[in-house]
C-alpha cells in the first residue's frame, strides 16, 4: 500500500476524497469547494497531505496533517485533522498505513506530538487509534465556538 504525498496531479481524485470525507460527516456534497480547499492547501503548503494509492492507482484514502505549536511543550506539534477512507477500501489496512505515514513523517520532522479527535460514537477510528498507540486524552475537555464568518479555504 503505498502512501506517498499529495501533489497538484492528484488533485482531482484528493478532491472527490475530500468531498466523500464531509459527506461521512454530514455535509452537503459540494466537489468544486472540496476542489478549491485542496488546491489550496497543496499551493500554501500549510498542511502535510498523504495520499494511499490501490493496486490499480486509484487514490483510496488520505491523511491531513496541520501543523501547530505547543507552549507547554515549547515544540511543534501537528493535529491529524482528517483520515478518510473510501468505503470499498475499508477494512484492507489503508487507514492503518495512512496513520503510520503521517507518524513516520511527523517523527523525520522532529515533531513532539501528534494530537486528533474524532466523533464519540466512532467506534471502529477509535480501536484502530488505540492499537497504534495514540490514547485518550482525559485531561482536558475541549470546546468549539462557532463564528460568523465564511469557512477558510
Amino acid at each position: 500500500m503505498p502512501v506517498r504525498p499529495a501533489t497538484h496531479d492528484d488533485l482531482s481524485a484528493l478532491a472527490e476524497l475530500l468531498d466523500g470525507y464531509r459527506r461521512f460527516y454530514g455535509q452537503a456534497a459540494d466537489l468544486a469547494a472540496a476542489t478549491d480547499f485542496a488546491a489550496r492547501r497543496l499551493a500554501l503548503g500549510d498542511s502535510h497531505l498523504l495520499v494511499e494509492a490501490g493496486p490499480d492507482g486509484t487514490l483510496r484514502g488520505f491523511v491531513q496533517l496541520y501543523p501547530t505549536l505547543s507552549t507547554v511543550q515549547l515544540a511543534p506539534r501537528w493535529i491529524l485533522g482528517d483520515l478518510f477512507v473510501t468505503p470499498e477500501a475499508r477494512r484492507q489496512g489503508v487507514a492503518k498505513a495512512l496513520m503510520n505515514a503521517a507518524r513516520g513523517l511527523a517523527e523525520s520532522h522532529g515533531i513532539a506530538q501528534l494530537r486528533l479527535q474524532t466523533q464519540v460514537e466512532n467506534h471502529s477510528a477509535k480501536a484502530l487509534y488505540a492499537s497504534l498507540g495514540w490514547r485518550r486524552d482525559d485531561a482536558f475537555d475541549h470546546y468549539v465556538l462557532s463564528l460568523p464568518t465564511a469557512p477558510a479555504r
